[in-house]
């Protein structure tokens, strides 16, 4: 089903990248222009994920139910809300820059204005692949980090798959793995829009 969908959405995509001022332009050849057409052939749809890694730290957030929704779609940017739970605070940004893409964490409140850890992450410094791309922590997400003496965070780097049937996000840093999958065969209802953003 990703598939037919990914077709569709990548000539979609080609159009829109020619015919919209402030687009980047899209190469179907481009590693990450496909790994944007594989984010965008999702769009509308939620998928419900679990931990799969094992580790201590994340025994509360594993027992919780985890949802994405791919809400807003574009060829330049994609955002997809991710609720821990009753927690709407988080909302993964894509977004394409002409030197590859960058992933964000927008976290708010939830009287929706933003926590004072927000906008954090990184860009990509490979080109990765269509189905795997690699943000290593940018140097502005340092400088919060460390203001927010989150110090330990200073070397994470974030990788998400999207694949023809999972849906992964993962935070890797020294001493620290954590690996969520979303079985993409099986949608399910979209949730709430995330804090901020009703």
């Amino acid at each position: 089903m990703l598939k037919e969908a990914l077709a569709a959405t990548a000539a979609a995509m080609l159009l829109a990248g020619c015919a919209t001022t402030g687009t980047p332009m899209v190469d179907s050849a481009n590693p990450q222009d496909q790994f944007m057409a594989r984010l965008n052939a999702l769009c509308g749809k939620a998928y419900e994920g679990r931990v799969v890694t094992t580790e201590a730290a994340d025994k509360d957030f594993a027992a919780s139910r985890l949802v994405m929704h791919v809400r807003e779609c574009s060829p330049a940017q994609v955002k997809v809300p991710f609720h821990v739970g009753d927690n709407r605070s988080r909302t993964w940004i894509f977004t394409r820059t002409e030197g590859g893409i960058r992933l964000k964490h927008d976290h708010r409140l939830e009287n929706g204005s933003d926590d004072p850890v927000t906008m954090y992450g990184g860009d990509t410094a490979e080109p990765g692949t269509a189905t795997a791309q690699a943000f290593p922590v940018d140097a502005e997400s340092i400088a919060m980090f460390r203001a927010n003496d989150l110090g330990v965070s200073v070397t994470n780097v974030w990788h998400v798959e999207v694949t023809d049937d999972t849906y992964a996000y993962v935070l890797r840093r020294a001493n620290r793995h954590l690996r969520v999958e979303f079985d993409l065969d099986r949608p399910v209802t979209p949730p709430p829009a995330p804090w901020g953003f009703e």
